[in-house]
């Protein structure tokens, strides 16, 4: 009598990484992720550059910075001076829907105080996190004469929608 493993089953063995549309990672690592992505791209460090600082592989500070891992609360401060940042920058500019979904699953019904109008935690991407808006930063402060810089931000405000509209990505 033979037996079938899921080993030997096509069906039930996993190949590659899990389809992401089915993976749910906790909003606040990703949130931290993103920034930490955000610093290490706004110094010019490569995940590999970062990793071996840290004594991770890229693929580690890849998971990190998806959310896909956690990062520990050492890990965390130790970003925070390589990347010379205080910790607290890791949770700056979390939105607040994720902040209150992640705090809403852990906390009993009967506990949280009016749950049922907490906004969902899907939210747009920062845009602030984008590539592009980080290339474009780098490459505004390599302009090295402040005057010509200071033109170029004139010009870009002046082309851009009234501060109260919302930002609307460009479509790739």
């Amino acid at each position: 009598m033979s037996t079938t493993t899921s080993r030997s089953n096509p069906a039930t063995r996993r190949r590659g990484r899990p389809d992401q549309d089915t993976v749910a990672f906790n909003p606040v690592d990703v949130h931290v992720g993103s920034r930490v992505r955000l610093r290490r791209t706004l110094l010019g460090l490569s995940q590999g550059n970062l990793g071996k600082i840290i004594g991770l592989t890229f693929q580690q500070v890849q998971k990190y910075e998806r959310g896909a891992n956690r990062i520990s609360a050492s890990k965390l401060f130790l970003l925070s001076h390589i990347l010379d940042v205080p910790v607290s920058f890791f949770f700056d500019d979390m939105p607040s829907a994720t902040a209150n979904s992640v705090i809403a699953d852990r906390i009993p019904v009967s506990a949280a105080t009016d749950t049922a109008n907490t906004p969902s935690a899907a939210h747009e991407p920062n845009p602030l996190a984008k590539r592009e808006t980080l290339e474009l930063v780098r490459a505004y402060y390599r302009i090295a004469d402040p005057t010509v810089r200071r033109r170029l931000f004139d010009l870009t405000t002046s082309m851009a929608k009234p501060s109260d509209a919302p930002i609307i990505a460009p479509t790739p």
